[in-house]
């Protein structure tokens, strides 16, 4: 994809969380794109951020290690937002801003441990299966208390909130539902981690819905770079 294909996609999507925002009255500081380049080169994420992005999401460990260091000129935050292997927590937590996807209580010790103390503490989003799906990655949502005080407590992590990745579904209505249910989650557990401020759900075919429910962090990539590369 050509820089200005990117460039153009990206002011579309920016217009459309925009209209969304305004429409349903939230606070325009209050929702951030992030630019999911899993499968795409570095040159489109150099693309993307010369034009304003700097939020980025991966799912694949080392084609985003790879591309982390690619790119270790940029002023960037980088995000994992795919499965987490407990044997790969390693460099997650040496080389990421946040990780997205944690969703049992190994993961969230090895982060912790293996963070190095001198960064920045690991923004933290566990991962809910909102859609209960057998397939999908996720913690139960009555499982859910117990991770939030593990990751709350844990040194060298940031708990910062919820994320989804609901089944999809056609029509706003039906979206919103799902993402209703993972907001409905979030005002639970901030009775008692009020310092949570992330709500991580929305990609490029739900994007409206999500902020109609709260979202605050939206994972777009078809919508900014195109079809996915092979």
């Amino acid at each position: 994809m050509n820089n200005d294909l990117i460039a153009t996609n990206i002011a579309k999507v920016l217009q459309q969380v925009s209209s969304a925002v305004e429409k349903y009255q939230r606070e325009p500081a209050s929702v951030t794109v992030m630019a999911v380049s899993k499968t795409q080169p570095a040159d489109a994420v150099r693309s993307a951020a010369a034009i304003g992005m700097t939020d980025f999401g991966e799912n694949y460990l080392q084609e985003a290690l790879e591309k982390i260091e690619t790119c270790s000129d940029l002023a960037v935050t980088w995000h994992f937002i795919g499965p987490i292997q407990s044997n790969k927590t390693r460099p997650i937590a040496a080389h990421f801003d946040w990780v997205h996807s944690v969703d049992r209580e190994k993961l969230l010790r090895r982060l912790s441990e293996q963070r190095d103390p001198s960064l920045a503490p690991l923004n933290v989003c566990i991962q809910v299966n909102v859609s209960q799906e057998p397939s999908k990655s996720g913690v139960a949502p009555e499982e859910l208390p117990k991770l939030l005080d593990l990751a709350a407590d844990l040194p060298n992590l940031r708990l910062r909130g919820l994320m989804a990745i609901p089944a999809p579904a056609e029509g706003f209505t039906a979206q919103k539902q799902s993402c209703d249910a993972l907001a409905s989650l979030f005002a639970d557990a901030r009775q008692k981690h009020p310092s949570m401020d992330t709500l991580s759900m929305g990609m490029s075919a739900d994007m409206e819905a999500a902020i109609a429910a709260g979202s605050t962090i939206l994972r777009i990539g078809t919508a900014i770079f195109g079809a996915r590369q092979v």
